[in-house]
């Protein structure tokens, strides 16, 4: 929640790890942020300008912050990438850690499409947990401290992801109280009724008020002892580094539930994705060929002739060759062999009367007009 001193705790995080000669690689998200108490590898401000996302999209603060995101987004491949070449194998100096500090706005983060895209590909690649911290003085009240615990179970279950509360500023108020809290019923309910007994939800009657809000939050408190099973709880203190040591056990807890428990059920959904992604290509590709067929078929009907064939005139003698190869084996039409058969009987008589003299004897004489004009140039 706001104030409750995430950018502090990041920068106490990583001086621990410093200290420890076990550098982390460090990420930030927050657009917004004019000064970080450590040093960033990935910027989200080297590659987005909030003021100038504002100025130009005509936006309030969280908008600018939530369209700040979703084009950052459109790089984290390119963020995957040198992660995993920085805490691959390969790498000269193998980091251990990535430390990624989201927006102040946190429910812009969480409940953004460009969070959800963040998270997961952070998740895809690496054992990813997530740090929800809580602002222990704030959280002294039955209700603040319902509202913290609501708002970090609807986190856990839209993320999907291992989860651990982290009660902050401990050196102000120890949070003893909140882990009672979370393990035993009574004590919250004792905690309840004397918060009824001093009116501190209104009411000037004897009773503190019409008794909604106690009731309220005694069955919310019921609902979330399942809840409370699944979460690791460390108390630190972002000022005195009190408590870190048992962050980052409990980070270790997480990570290997993380590949027990989380990794599985992603494995899963990733599948699905795919398996949905494929059927729906599938599914496209058949239309389009379905389409397309339709499409040829209209074509192929529009322009068929509707009379013979037309015979294709012969381009070679090989093709003249077997055009007549065909005309030989083809079909005999009676009509047209009687009149080759009339018009070979009328050249035989012609011939014949060439032949032949006015009185029909045989005569010597060539009559032939080749033999005419051959003997007129002898002479």
């Amino acid at each position: 929640m706001a104030g409750s001193g995430k950018t502090t705790f990041m920068q106490r995080i990583n001086a621990h790890l410093h200290a420890q000669k076990k550098a982390p690689y460090v990420v930030n998200l927050d657009p917004a942020v004019l000064n970080v108490p450590f040093e960033s590898n990935i910027d989200i401000r080297d590659s987005v300008n909030y003021k100038e996302v504002m100025k130009q999209y005509n936006l309030g603060p969280n908008g600018g912050i939530l369209t700040s995101l979703n084009l950052f987004a459109t790089k984290i491949d390119q963020v995957l990438g040198i992660l995993e070449k920085r805490t691959g194998p390969e790498a000269p100096q193998k980091i251990e850690h990535v430390l990624v500090d989201t927006p102040g706005q946190i429910e812009v983060f969480v409940w953004s499409a460009s969070g959800d895209i963040l998270l997961g590909s952070l998740a895809s690649s690496f054992p990813t947990v997530i740090a929800y911290i809580i602002d222990t003085p704030r959280t002294a009240s039955t209700s603040t401290f319902m509202s913290n615990m609501l708002y970090a179970c609807s986190i856990l279950y839209k993320t999907k992801l291992p989860m651990i509360l982290v009660f902050n500023k401990t050196d102000v108020k120890d949070a003893d109280f909140a882990k009672e809290w979370m393990t035993d019923f009574d004590t919250f309910q004792a905690a309840l009724q004397e918060e009824e007994d001093n009116r501190v939800f209104g009411g000037d009657n004897g009773a503190g008020g019409s008794g909604y809000m106690s009731s309220l939050l005694n069955s919310m408190s019921l609902v979330l002892e399942e809840f409370y099973q699944h979460l690791s709880v460390v108390g630190v203190s972002s000022m005195t580094g009190e408590g870190i040591d048992e962050f980052f056990d409990a980070v270790k807890e997480k990570a290997a539930e993380f590949e027990r428990d989380y990794k599985p059920e992603l494995d899963r959904r990733r599948k699905q994705r795919e398996q949905e992604k494929e059927t729906k290509r599938d599914q496209e590709l058949g239309k389009l060929l379905k389409d397309m067929n339709v499409t040829a078929e209209s074509s192929t009907a529009k322009h068929k002739p509707t009379g013979p064939p037309k015979k294709e005139e012969p381009e070679t003698i090989s093709d003249m060759e077997d055009d007549s190869d065909e005309d030989a084996g083809a079909v005999i039409d009676p009509d047209e062999v009687e009149l080759k058969d009339a018009d070979n009987e009328m050249a035989d008589r012609y011939q014949e009367a060439l032949k032949n003299d006015f009185n029909g004897n045989p005569s010597q004489d060539d009559f032939s007009f080749a033999r005419y004009v051959h003997s007129s140039n002898i002479g």
